[in-house]
């Protein structure tokens, strides 16, 4: 039925520890994945956030309210059983990474690009050992083998859960150098939504905001910093 919706049983959940990681109960009934797999994560820290999840539910499961329950999930049941797969198809990003293409005009759009862009390539080339070529317009360009290569070798150095994370930071903004560089804590995630979206910001201020847009875009950023919360939970690591 279309307007049916998962009722709440349970009255109360919290963090346990299991199998090496921690698990939610709810009732001191432990919670599965939707594939059915045992959902264990890797810190007390991210298993409290899910709990508060589950708590913080009404008379209905409300999933949209659960990023970090459903990034979980994602991790166990999508990202584990295709992790070479996720970190090739996370890799590739590289060779075509929003940084490198830029706008052929106005001057005042390229020098916003430069401004923000161009330290960005600098800290992959210094830190990641990725130096990546820029280009103008939609002419590909060809990144090195050596550099791809580096991107990639930092990809795989995430765990499952990490990479889910990683996953959508990337997917969101375009840019592995941007994924990475929220993943390595060089910028916060709020200050790499601003630069992912800067060709969006130069439309705005051209010819307005229109109203679905915008909203559109308020959803992908809370969905990239919500990307970066869970990643920093995964490590149990603190958002401030």
């Amino acid at each position: 039925m279309s307007g049916w919706a998962p009722r709440r049983f349970w009255r109360a959940a919290r963090a346990a520890p299991r199998d090496g990681g921690y698990t939610v109960e709810l009732d001191a009934r432990p919670v599965r994945t939707p594939a059915k797999a045992p959902l264990v994560v890797p810190t007390e820290t991210l298993a409290t956030e899910i709990a508060a999840e589950w708590d913080a539910q009404g008379e209905t499961i409300d999933p949209g309210s659960m990023p970090a329950t459903r990034a979980a999930n994602a991790a166990i049941d999508k990202v584990a059983p295709q992790r070479g797969a996720v970190i090739s198809a996370l890799a590739g990003y590289g060779a075509t990474d929003l940084l490198c293409y830029r706008a052929t005009a106005p001057e005042g759009l390229r020098a916003r690009q430069a401004r923000a862009w161009d330290p960005l390539l600098g800290w992959a080339a210094q830190t990641l050992g990725a130096r990546l070529e820029v280009t103008q317009g939609i002419m590909p360009v060809t990144q090195p083998d050596e550099s791809l290569a580096a991107l990639a070798d930092h990809v795989a150095a995430h765990g499952d859960f990490e990479l889910c994370a990683l996953d959508e930071l990337v997917a969101l903004s375009g840019s592995l150098v941007i994924g990475l560089a929220v993943a390595t804590r060089h910028r916060s995630a709020a200050t790499l939504w601003q630069a992912a979206q800067l060709d969006e910001s130069w439309q705005i201020e051209q010819w307005g905001a229109d109203a679905d847009a915008a909203q559109s875009a308020l959803h992908k950023r809370d969905a990239f910093l919500c990307a970066e919360r869970f990643l920093l939970l995964a490590r149990g690591e603190s958002d401030s």
